[in-house]
């Protein structure tokens, strides 16, 4: 873990979507945070010492979904399969879909395994999983201050390493180069998620902080308010967000809170979903894991570093 001293820093972004807005100042106390995300190796530990499973290896409970078809019932998560051509961006179910036995073991479903990607981000994680791990490890997941902090890596750009994405074409993340979904030119050298550290660290010394997995907060999902008239500092979290809060008005027959992703994948391209910067957020269901979301720890001042 990289010890940081905490301070204030200007949150939030103007440039790209809403929900980063206002820009803002805001205080972050000294904290501890991994270096990494955590990889499948260390997951398999937590996983072999405490028998834990995954909410992507149990059957949902079809009472907590209206409308679900029971035989649709079944253990899986959400897989991203690159489509032969073009495709409507407005409906990601072109890209997206619900496989039966995709889990951290499986990321691809049935047949596939973690074999060679030890050191890859775990992925199919959802809230309940990272909390798990956090505790059993004696941490806890950042918020999405403290991350967006650790991110910036001392600063005030909208990309963790300066004002430009490829700076002279060079790749300093795992994301999409091409034409989302389906052209990937793959200049990074990385058609899914890439070993921790294969990219520079930021100036805090901490890598994959941008790209490769969206990484889980510990805040409810609430849209900033803007900064009162006169206030130097505002809170991170304006609202105080709520659980009841974060609900997604699209699906109101569904209130499964949501909590707030940070660092954009390997799966956001210029074309679609530039958030492979620190000030971009996301707003994730609790119970829904992909092969594109994993997490990393952080451990407050006052525990010492593992």
């Amino acid at each position: 873990m990289k010890r940081l001293e905490g301070g204030t820093f200007t949150m939030g972004s103007e440039r790209f979507y809403p929900e980063e807005r206002p820009r803002r100042r805001v205080r972050v106390d000294a904290f501890w945070i991994d270096e990494t995300p955590v990889t499948n190796a260390q997951f398999a530990e937590f996983i072999a010492q405490t028998g834990y499973r995954t909410l992507a290896e149990e059957a949902p409970d079809p009472a907590a979904y209206p409308g679900m078809p029971p035989e649709l019932a079944k253990a899986g998560s959400l897989v991203f399969d690159r489509p032969a051509g073009r495709v409507d961006l407005r409906d990601f179910r072109q890209w997206w879909s619900f496989r039966f036995g995709a889990n951290w073991r499986q990321p691809l479903g049935e047949g596939s395994s973690i074999d060679g990607l030890e050191d890859h981000p775990v992925v199919h994680i959802a809230y309940r999983d990272a909390e798990s791990y956090a505790r059993w490890a004696g941490k806890s997941l950042p918020t999405e201050a403290e991350w967006e902090f650790a991110a910036r890596g001392g600063l005030d750009t909208e990309y963790a390493w300066g004002e430009e994405l490829a700076p002279y074409g060079r790749m300093l993340a795992n994301f999409w180069q091409g034409e989302f979904p389906w052209e990937n030119r793959v200049l990074d050298g990385w058609e899914r998620t890439s070993p921790v550290r294969s990219f520079p660290a930021n100036g805090y010394g901490l890598s994959d902080m941008i790209g490769n997995v969206w990484e889980w907060t510990c805040d409810w999902f609430a849209t900033p308010v803007s900064k009162p008239s006169g206030s130097c500092c505002v809170p991170a979290n304006p609202r105080g967000a709520r659980e009841e809060q974060s609900y997604d008005p699209a699906t109101p027959a569904i209130r499964i809170g949501r909590k707030v992703l940070k660092g954009g994948s390997h799966l956001c391209a210029p074309n679609y979903c530039q958030r492979y910067r620190p000030a971009a957020r996301y707003a994730q269901p609790i119970d829904t894991s992909t092969c594109h979301v994993g997490f990393r720890c952080i451990r407050r001042e006052g525990a010492s570093p593992s």
